[in-house]
């Protein structure tokens, strides 16, 4: 313990100093996003420097009274965690979904949770479009013929299908669905969707259940949040009713689809194609898309581009700024 204390002690108090602001970093990514100035109060507990377990290092972050702790998805926050840092009012979160976060516990804490805003819709949304129509015009595909050779030898690579035209139901129409609404509807596509509930003032038509929408849908595209409620939402019932032309993309979170199920149908020729962001057991991919021409693959990748961390740095730091000046938070999705 002594040792850990020499690298993470507090500087010594000065006179009327404010007071300092200690923030628990989950994993060495999340200091990048603190590129930022920020004020000299300001200290991190960074565990993988230290040569202590992850949990004994929470009983010394508990002993520096830690006040908020900087996650995202890789990074889960537990009701054990929670009980071992009694400090933490606020939980940063720097992904887009939520349930690597224990909310009702933090719910119960009375811990603030902020969320992305809209830092990453655009980018979703754009690579949520890119690889539905990289699926139906095979561009990847035809990459691959091109360079094995195959066009002078073989000729061209069979034909794609256009975008435009297509009926796309969008399972989720929140911030991201509604930017990948925007964009395909550019494309002269008819739009409807799943949700938990109705939208107000949305006149797109809505589906009660994905069974249905799949099937009156050429294209069913994932941008829901994980939960206990869309665990295995997207099964065997609703790709059969996508059908063998429909294509699914995801960009949601890999357990929204049975994968097994999926990966089966696409095998046997009885779902159209696939576009995947994510993965049910991530990083690995299952061994029989690999060999597939009509499926796209992608390493969790959708949210992040310069741009996007550039605008989430500064979303992060200002949410700090705030809790730590008694101040309204940017994006809270939890408010104390």
């Amino acid at each position: 313990m002594a040792s850990c204390l020499q690298n993470y002690s507090l500087p010594p108090p000065l006179h009327r100093r404010p007071p300092p602001c200690i923030l628990l970093l989950q994993d060495p990514h999340h200091f990048s996003l603190l590129n930022r100035p920020l004020p000299d109060n300001f200290h991190f507990l960074k565990p993988w420097e230290s040569p202590l377990p992850f949990d004994d290092f929470l009983s010394f972050a508990d002993a520096c009274s830690a006040k908020a702790i900087l996650t995202s998805g890789r990074a889960p926050i537990t009701a054990d965690m929670l009980h071992r840092l009694p400090g933490v009012r606020l939980v940063v979160n720097a992904s887009v979904g939520l349930n690597h976060i224990n909310l009702a516990e933090c719910r119960r804490r009375g811990i603030a949770v902020t969320g992305v805003g809209d830092t990453k819709s655009e980018e979703v949304a754009d690579l949520a479009v890119g690889l539905l129509i990289d699926v139906l015009r095979k561009v990847s595909a035809s990459d691959q013929s091109v360079r094995r050779g195959l066009w002078s030898s073989e000729g061209a690579f069979a034909l794609g299908s256009k975008l435009g035209g297509k009926r796309v139901g969008i399972v989720g129409l929140g911030r991201i669905g509604l930017e990948v609404a925007k964009r395909v509807e550019a494309f002269g596509c008819a739009v409807s969707y799943n949700s938990r509930e109705k939208k107000p003032h949305i006149s797109y038509p809505f589906y009660s259940n994905v069974r249905d929408l799949a099937a009156n849908s050429d294209a069913l595209v994932i941008c829901c949040g994980l939960t206990e409620q869309t665990h295995h939402m997207v099964d065997r019932e609703v790709l059969l009713a996508l059908g063998k032309d429909g294509v699914i993309v995801n960009i949601g979170r890999g357990p929204i689809i049975d994968e097994k199920e999926m990966v089966q149908l696409l095998v046997r020729g009885e779902l159209g194609g696939a576009g995947l962001d994510v993965f049910e057991n991530e990083p690995d991919v299952p061994e029989e898309l690999l060999g597939l021409d009509n499926v796209v693959l992608s390493p969790h990748m959708a949210d992040f581009t310069p741009e996007t961390v550039s605008n989430l740095c500064d979303l992060i730091v200002g949410n700090l700024e705030a809790f730590f000046s008694n101040k309204p938070l940017l994006s809270p999705v939890l408010d104390e």
